[in-house]
C-alpha cells in the first residue's frame, strides 16, 4: 500500500512538472530584450537615425513595450559617455547600440561581454575596435560607412568645385577615436590633387568660430568638415558660418545640405541605423557579435545645393552636376 501511495506521488509530481513546461516555455518567449541607446546629446539631431532603427525592429516584428525595450542614454559631453555606458551595463542591458566611434570606446571600455552593435563607425579596422569585417572577433560588429576610404574623393569632389583652389582646409574633430586615421588619407590624397592642406580642430560647437576664423587668415579655397556627431548635429550652424566667411564646403551627409551646406558626399545614415535592426535580431536569436561580419556601407550619395552656390558666387562645373545623385535649388 505504501508503495502504490509513492507511486501516485510521483505520478502526481510528474503531471505538475509537465503542465508547468509550457508555462516555462511562454515565459521564455515572451521576454522582453532591454537595448541600450548610448548618443551624444542632442536628442533631436539624432530623431532620424532613432525612427529608422525603430522601424527597422518593427519591421522584424518587434513590439517596444512588449517584446522589446529602449533604454536611451543622451551624454552632454563626451567625457560623459563613459558614465552612461557604464550605467547601461550595470543594468544588464542584452545589446549596447553605440552608433559611431565615438560611442564604441567608452562602451567597449565598459563592457567585453554584453554586445554592441554600431551602424555608423568610420573605421572599425583601423582603430582596432574590431580584427577584420570579416570576423569582428569581439563583442562589437555592425555597419561602416568607411569614412577613410571616402577622404580622397570628398577632396577630389571639392577640388572640382573650386578648382582654382591651392589650399584647402580640414575641419576635424580631435574626441572622434576615427578621425586621425581619416586625415592621414587626406593627406595622402592631396599631392595628386596638388593642393596644401589646413588641418583645423573643433571639438565643441564654441570652438567653430575659431576655426572658420583660422580658415579665412590661411586664404584656403574650400574646407572639408569631416563628419562627426559634434558636426552631425551641428549642420545648420556650420552651413552659417560657411556663409559667412565665405567658404565653399564638403559635408558628410544629405542632412548638412538641406541645412544650407555646398554639398554633401556619402552614405544614408538613416538607411544604416535601419539595417541595424538585422544585427539586434540576430543576437537576440543568439548568434555572436564575433562571427557577425561588419558590413559597409553600399551606395554613397552627392547632394548640392544650388541655391548655397549662389550665394557664394560659385558656378558649379556641368560635369560635377552631372555626377550629383541630387540637387537642391
Amino acid at each position: 500500500m505504501l508503495f502504490d501511495q509513492l507511486k501516485r506521488r510521483e505520478f502526481i509530481m510528474l503531471l505538475g512538472g509537465a503542465a508547468a513546461w509550457p508555462l516555462a516555455a511562454r515565459a521564455q518567449a515572451t521576454k522582453v530584450a532591454r537595448i541600450g541607446y548610448l548618443h551624444l546629446a542632442p536628442a533631436s539631431a539624432r530623431s532620424s537615425q532613432v525612427e529608422a532603427l525603430r522601424a527597422g525592429l518593427r519591421n522584424l516584428g518587434y513590439v517596444e513595450g512588449k517584446s522589446i525595450v529602449i533604454e536611451f542614454r543622451w551624454a552632454e559631453s563626451v567625457e560623459q559617455l563613459r558614465d552612461l555606458a557604464a550605467e547601461l551595463v550595470r543594468m544588464n542591458v542584452d545589446i549596447i547600440v553605440a552608433a559611431s566611434s565615438t560611442m564604441v570606446e567608452p562602451a567597449r571600455q565598459a563592457t567585453r561581454t554584453i554586445p554592441i552593435v554600431f551602424y555608423a563607425h568610420a573605421d572599425p579596422v583601423g582603430i582596432g575596435h574590431v580584427a577584420s569585417l570579416a570576423r569582428p572577433g569581439g563583442n562589437a560588429t555592425g555597419l561602416s560607412t568607411i569614412r577613410t576610404d571616402l577622404a580622397a574623393k570628398e577632396l577630389e569632389l571639392l577640388k572640382q568645385a573650386v578648382p582654382h583652389a591651392t589650399k584647402i582646409g580640414v575641419l576635424w574633430n580631435p574626441t572622434t577615436p576615427s578621425q586621425p586615421p581619416v586625415l592621414r588619407e587626406f593627406e595622402a590624397a592631396r599631392g595628386k590633387l596638388a593642393v596644401q592642406l589646413h588641418m583645423v580642430p573643433a571639438a565643441t560647437v564654441e570652438e567653430f568660430e575659431g576655426a572658420f576664423a583660422s580658415m579665412t587668415r590661411e586664404s584656403v579655397g574650400g574646407f572639408v568638415a569631416v563628419a562627426s556627431p559634434l558636426t552631425n548635429s551641428q549642420s545648420a550652424r556650420l552651413a552659417e558660418l560657411a556663409l559667412k566667411h565665405r567658404l565653399p564646403g564638403m559635408f558628410g551627409g544629405k542632412g548638412d545640405v538641406e541645412a544650407g551646406g555646398l554639398m554633401s558626399y556619402g552614405p544614408d545614415i538613416n538607411d544604416l541605423a535601419r539595417r541595424a535592426a538585422i544585427y539586434i535580431d540576430k543576437i537576440l536569436k543568439g548568434a555572436k557579435p564575433a562571427e557577425l561580419p561588419v558590413e559597409q556601407a553600399s551606395r554613397y550619395r552627392l547632394v548640392i545645393n544650388l541655391t548655397t552656390a549662389k550665394a557664394l558666387g560659385l558656378q558649379f562645373p556641368d560635369k560635377l552636376l552631372a555626377l550629383a545623385d541630387e540637387v537642391i535649388e
